[in-house]
């Protein structure tokens, strides 16, 4: 069996990282997440993941890269992050979440992130220093 693909995107605007804190469940709220969800059946996960940042957080984006790997989550779902270039909105909380806060290249440890994000957000910070420029963060 494959596992179920959730799809996250850690969504840059002028150097900064936007992260979302879980409202639900109950032993995920008040934690710090890359927001996304999961993949429907007939979509890709690109398209997932532009569905799902409108749908928690009302804004449009456009998935730049695939982040190399994928990190298991609860069993039978794996994680697999894009970096998102914001397109149009203002991000807020919609769905799942109860606050949003855009980090900086040096305060990605200030909030209390998800265990399970932890080494995706390991390798979404590898990806972003190599490519600096392109994300505007230095």
């Amino acid at each position: 069996m494959t596992d179920r693909v959730v799809v996250a995107g850690a969504v840059y605007d002028r150097g900064r990282l936007l992260a979302a804190r879980r409202s639900a469940p109950e032993e995920l709220a008040g934690r710090w997440e890359l927001p996304g969800g999961k993949l429907e059946p007939g979509e890709s996960p690109e398209q997932a993941l532009v569905r799902e940042l409108r749908e928690e957080l009302g804004v449009e984006t456009e998935p730049v890269e695939r982040v190399p790997g994928e990190w298991p989550l609860k069993p039978g779902y794996v994680l697999r992050v894009w970096t998102v270039r914001l397109v149009s909105g203002d991000p807020r909380p919609l769905q799942d979440h109860d606050a949003l806060r855009w980090l900086g290249p040096h305060e990605r440890d200030d909030v209390d992130w998800l265990d399970q994000d932890r080494p995706a957000l390991d390798a979404v910070t590898r990806l972003v220093r190599e490519r600096a420029a392109v994300y505007g963060v230095g």
